[in-house]
């Protein structure tokens, strides 16, 4: 059977928004009185919900706070700091164009996600933009995704998630889909191998031939 339907993550794997999250992030831990991180101490959270990854760092930090100020932030400056990686936008038109489902299936909150790839006019590729809502809905990729299949009407034998960390590719093998690891963004190849991944490519311009040798 052959694929039909691709979901992509998008922070790591269609653009870069680091320096958004970063400062974003930051601006919060220093409005509720916690140390700032540095670039490599953010790093582990770009891609979990904070919901999940904050009090692990941060013991008795005030989660819905914090997510209250780094929206704050984020809503007006934070998810402008971002830019798409070079190649990703052909790939994804093209994929498009050929007759794919494509849909966006992100731990960014779908609003916010909406309006970035709107920004970088992408949005007439994309079938759906799907991510949790702010009241922390579909937190977890592992439900957004099970929920996205169902949604596409979808086999999961049908479907690929491509993403650049454990989480995409975890997701992916809970809701019995395709994990395609990428090494342009956050991720590890050890990371994404070790999570699961069998499939792993460096490039965006290898999307399409890659996606087309699945089975």
């Amino acid at each position: 059977m052959s694929i039909t339907t691709l979901f992509f993550d998008l922070d790591g794997t269609v653009s870069n928004n680091f320096e958004g999250i970063a400062r974003c992030l930051n601006f919060a831990l220093d409005r509720l009185g916690f140390e700032t991180l540095t670039d490599a101490e953010v790093l582990p959270f770009v891609g979990p919900p904070f919901r999940e990854s904050l009090p692990k760092v941060f013991p008795g930090i005030d989660t819905e706070a914090a997510l209250r100020l780094y929206r704050e932030r984020y809503e007006s400056t934070g998810w402008l700091e971002n830019t798409l990686y070079e190649g990703i936008g052909e790939s994804i038109r093209r994929l498009h164009l050929q007759g794919f489902t494509v849909a966006l299936c992100t731990s960014k909150p779908r609003v916010f996600a909406e309006r970035i790839i709107d920004h970088f006019d992408l949005t007439r590729y994309f079938d759906g933009v799907h991510g949790p809502e702010l009241d922390g809905r579909f937190d977890r990729k592992t439900d957004l995704l099970l929920h996205l299949v169902t949604h596409y009407k979808v086999s999961p034998e049908n479907a690929v998630m491509i993403g650049d960390r454990d989480k995409d590719v975890e997701a992916a093998l809970h809701a019995g889909v395709h994990p395609l690891g990428v090494l342009w963004g956050f991720g590890t190849h050890d990371e994404l191998h070790n999570a699961g991944a069998r499939r792993i490519i460096e490039l965006p311009t290898q999307l399409i031939n890659t996606i087309h040798a699945m089975p």
